[in-house]
């Protein structure tokens, strides 16, 4: 990777222009000799080059954005840039010796390992000579001519039923508050019975505290995942109230009482499997879920399920039309903005109130036929379209949408051959893109009207770790990446031993600090809690994994243990190759996302530490 400007970039899309545009850190660079580094004199004369971020220069010309091959995407285009998992692995079977399945959107099952050496992590591409990325790129998993062959079926378009039973929609719970106090949570020296729900030992129940030391955190309780098919089944999801941790998982629902894991509510199952679900949840702590119309090859995934989690009542349901041809209900993408749920298709979204399940309205093809690819949701409803594809005026489209109307409040226009991957922050709105012709990448920060305030410009192999999506694109596929209202929070890649965090200001795009993990594993950041950012450090195979917190503020902050978890089950930990986590009133919360099916072995589907 080249070196960045010693000041933000002058160049590029959206880039405050203080003088005429010069070769930005997309712009073409005269190649030098390997191994690869900075160029020390200006780039050829000629038009202002658009592009930002940083190229990667190779010896020779390579075939695919960062030296690997390109595999062909769902309609013959070039294949989506799969993100590279943070601590990349060579390929294996899943975590129980299964082949991997992909899960929704197409993605390797949330989190599940990534193929190596693939590009689309900040700062990922192949070595220069060198360097010390291991690993060999391997293609992505070519998408046949039969989910070409689903789509053209998938195109019929048919009708939206409307909200269903307002049950959970004429009342509404004002927002839970937070806990101020210091929790401290307890736990039995054995863990309540894992998969039954009795609440108790019971018969047969691990006692995962057995070997645990002095000063270690315990397993408050844990869960065993329910049985999946031979191929797998995706487990999305991880909800957490002030009573409740909810967890889907194939086809059901799952609710445990957050202080001893009795199950709060009786299981919901659903007459097929579960294809998405809101990441958000409501004000008022409702969620919504959805599964497939059948088991046939021919299955839409447009069964539509509101639920409240702290009762497990069900609310409205609602059947999500097919858009026009290629449009398909294959895959969804469900986020919550407020009000409003937002649920996008390959190609279009439709918005719903999320409290009666009423149609607000429809985002489709607009401008210079851009159709919507993907969306995000949390505190601002962000859509990003690919405009003219295959035409001379390609390009992607940016906009903050008013979550109740649809209208764009603001719309921004990258320069042409920036693809826009993921969205690593709403608020502020921070977006990562790629430019596969130039082999670079590029984070940018939009202000309020869609104006690039910021640009990253640390020199640094960033790893969060995300997904891919062969439908659409998974905006918010990526953990391992949060932000504040001033700051960007970055793991960097780990080949061996220990990485770090990078904590970027995002005023200037410049680093204010780094913090290396307190251990030779992988740390990533979670989020910001009371000033601090909250990192989970992975376990090794011979020590357990840690919770730590670290100021945000100062210059070189140093992180605080919060937990340290048991080395007897360090192999266990290691085991949720695919996981959700999150860190609530001092509990950290791990589960899977993915369920290997095998009959080998009983898969834990989450596990509570505490003091």
């Amino acid at each position: 990777m080249s070196q960045p400007p010693s000041q933000p970039p002058h160049g590029g899309f959206g880039a405050p222009q203080d003088q005429p545009p010069q070769g930005g850190f997309g712009a073409p660079q005269t190649p030098p000799p390997p191994p690869a580094g900075p160029p020390q004199t200006p780039p050829p004369a000629g038009p202002p080059q658009p592009g930002y971020g940083y190229p990667q220069q190779q010896p020779t010309p390579a075939p695919g954005p960062y030296g690997q091959p390109q595999q062909p995407g769902p309609y013959g285009q070039p294949g989506p840039y799969a993100q590279q998992g943070p601590y990349a692995q060579p390929q294996q079977p899943g975590p129980y010796g299964q082949p991997q399945q992909p899960g929704p959107y197409g993605q390797p099952g949330y989190g599940y390992p990534q193929q190596p050496g693939q590009p689309g992590a900040p700062g990922t591409p192949p070595p220069a000579p060198g360097s010390r990325n291991p690993f060999k790129g391997k293609p992505l998993l070519a998408i046949g001519a039969a989910v070409v062959a689903l789509l053209v079926i998938g195109g019929t378009v048919f009708a939206v039923t409307g909200g269903g039973d307002d049950d959970g929609g004429g009342s509404k719970k004002k927002p839970v508050a937070g806990k101020t106090d210091d929790p401290k949570p307890t736990a039995t020296d054995a863990p309540v019975n894992p998969g039954d729900g009795a609440g108790d030992k019971g018969d047969g129940a691990e006692d995962l505290n057995a070997g645990r030391k002095p000063g270690e955190s315990k397993v408050l309780w844990y869960k065993e995942a329910p049985d999946a098919p031979g191929s797998g089944a995706d487990a999305p999801g991880l909800w957490i109230t002030d009573k409740t941790a909810v967890k889907a998982a194939y086809k059901q629902v799952f609710a445990y009482d957050v202080d001893g894991g009795a199950p709060t509510w009786d299981a919901i199952t659903f007459p097929q499997k579960i294809c998405s679900a809101t990441p958000q949840k409501t004000a008022d702590d409702k969620i919504v879920i959805a599964y497939m119309s059948g088991s046939s090859d021919r299955a839409k995934c447009n069964q539509l399920q509101e639920l409240d989690l702290n009762t497990g009542e069900k609310g409205w349901t609602g059947e999500v039309a097919d858009g026009e041809l290629f449009d398909s209900t294959l895959q969804l993408q469900l986020n919550i903005v407020g009000k409003t749920l937002m649920v996008g298709r390959s190609q279009s979204g439709t918005a719903y109130d999320v409290t009666t399940g009423d149609k607000l309205y429809d985002k489709k093809k607009y401008g210079d036929a851009c159709f919507p690819a993907g969306f995000t949701g949390g505190e601002k409803l962000i859509s990003v379209a690919s405009c003219s594809a295959g035409g001379d005026n390609a390009h992607d489209s940016v906009q903050e949408l008013d979550p109740k109307t649809g209208k764009a409040k603001w719309t921004w226009k990258p320069d042409k051959g920036w693809k826009v991957e993921r969205v690593y922050s709403v608020n502020p709105v921070v977006v990562y893109s790629t430019n596969e012709d130039k082999n670079a990448w590029n984070i940018s920060t939009l202000g309020s009207g869609g104006t690039v305030t910021s640009q990253v410009a640390v020199d640094e192999d960033f790893a969060p770790e995300c997904g891919w999506a062969f439908l659409g694109r998974d905006l918010q596929g990526c953990t391992g990446v949060t932000a504040d209202s001033s700051t960007l929070y970055l793991p960097t890649k780990a080949t061996t031993g220990a990485n770090e965090i990078v904590a970027i200001n995002l005023a200037n795009g410049k680093e204010k600090w780094r913090v290396k993990s307190p251990l030779d594993d992988s740390m990533i950041p979670l989020k910001v809690e009371a000033g601090k950012l909250i990192a989970y450090v992975e376990p090794g195979w011979n020590s357990g994994g840690q919770v730590v917190a670290i100021p945000t503020t100062g210059t070189s902050p140093k992180p605080t243990k919060l937990l340290q978890n048991p080395e007897a089950i360090s192999k266990l930990e290691n085991s949720f190759y695919s996981a959700a986590y999150d860190w609530v009133d001092g509990r950290f919360y791990l589960s899977t996302t993915r369920l290997s099916g095998s009959d080998e072995t009983k898969e834990k589907l989450m596990i509570v530490y505490g003091k």
